[in-house]
């Protein structure tokens, strides 16, 4: 016999497929229990008028895996609650995803992991220092959205895969994911409510552009745009040095509003001159329409730099928009939590101190 395939790393379609080829009866209701899956959490195909055979069929033969909430950690500010939950796999493997809450709308983003771990060692991220230790599933990435919706009660309008890993690292699943998370019979999101961040994964953003989702988001983590000292705090940066990143950046577009977001973690003393301004404008000139989002260091257990002052952010945006770049700076959230850009996946995700 087939092993139960989870529901939550198929698309609609598939399922229907599925459920044919696996099923002796009872086929014929699969869109019904998928969305009922999607919107419970649970399999319930005798809800659907089938036989007791042909419902211990289904069970047998499909799940619902939701993740196990191992902890929850949240820190207040004048914009909301900024949260981290700790979900547990079936492996005992801990994954980590955030709520972020959205200034004056009420509404908030969920970002996402790909990985348990990440291999890209980038110098200023914790999750990078145990190297990766799994890829997640396709419905493992689902799951983490639905068991925050079902479970913690967190309706995120948005979505980010800027948590732990490098999503494009983890390509095949990652897209299985985003078709699930698209399909409107299951989770229902518009293409241009989710973000893909990278590090610089010059073959995954080729993969990604294949796709043909024109109305995807698209990140990209810079940091510096000199390719010395871009190899120092990133690694990928010695495959895929910035020139090569810039072709497939530009190449990327495929629809005339889009705007590349540009992420520069600022680290003082290492990347915040006058002459990195320039040399990201010169970087941002190569790869087309930008936006900036300037990040304020958040240094985790063994920091590279100290946080830098208010003044030294506002100094390094007024040396941007001089060099005709549109930027803004992104006020950091969840550091009293480990839940800021660069701390999440650190030893002791189940504690919520340090993460």
């Amino acid at each position: 016999m087939d092993h139960a395939l989870d529901i939550l790393g198929l698309t609609s379609r598939q399922l229907a497929l599925e459920a044919s080829r696996r099923l002796p009866s009872g086929a014929g209701v699969a869109e019904r229990v998928y969305e009922a899956a999607f919107e419970t959490g649970r399999l319930e195909p005798e809800a659907f008028g089938l036989s007791a055979a042909s419902s211990r069929a289904w069970r047998e033969r499909f799940r619902v895996g939701l993740l196990e909430v191992a902890r929850v950690v949240e820190e207040e500010d004048e914009a909301g609650t900024t949260a981290k939950a700790v979900l547990r796999a079936e492996d005992g493997a801990l994954i980590e995803c955030v709520r972020i809450p959205m200034y004056g709308e009420g509404r908030s983003t969920l970002c996402v992991s790909s990985q348990v771990g990440c291999r890209m060692g980038c110098a200023f991220c914790e999750t990078g220092r145990g190297g990766l230790v799994r890829n997640l599933s396709a419905s493992e990435i689902v799951a983490e959205v639905l068991s925050a919706r079902l479970l913690l009660g967190w309706n995120c309008r948005n979505i980010v895969f800027m948590g732990m890993g490098e999503c494009l690292d983890n390509f095949d699943e990652v897209a299985a994911a985003l078709a699930v998370i698209l399909d409107q019979r299951g989770l229902g999101y518009a293409q241009e409510r989710i973000t893909i961040c990278t590090s610089g994964h010059v073959e995954g953003i080729g993969r990604l552009r294949a796709l043909g989702l024109k109305r995807l988001g698209l990140s990209v983590s810079l940091n510096s745009a000199d390719d010395a000292r871009r190899s120092e705090l990133m690694p990928v940066n010695r495959r895929w040095g910035l020139a090569e990143l810039a072709r497939a950046l530009a190449a990327y577009p495929q629809r005339r509003n889009f705007f590349l977001g540009v992420n520069y973690c600022l680290l003082p003393g290492i990347n915040d001159a006058r002459e990195d301004a320039a040399l990201v404008a010169r970087f941002c000139g190569q790869v087309g329409r930008c936006l900036v989002n300037l990040i304020p260091y958040n240094p985790g257990r063994s920091p590279i730099a100290r946080r830098p002052t208010a003044e030294e952010e506002a100094r390094f945006l007024a040396w941007l928009a001089e060099e005709g770049v549109e930027a803004r700076a992104r006020a950091a959230k969840g550091g009293s939590i480990m839940a800021a850009c660069g701390q999440l996946g650190g030893p002791r995700a189940g504690e919520g101190s340090s993460s």
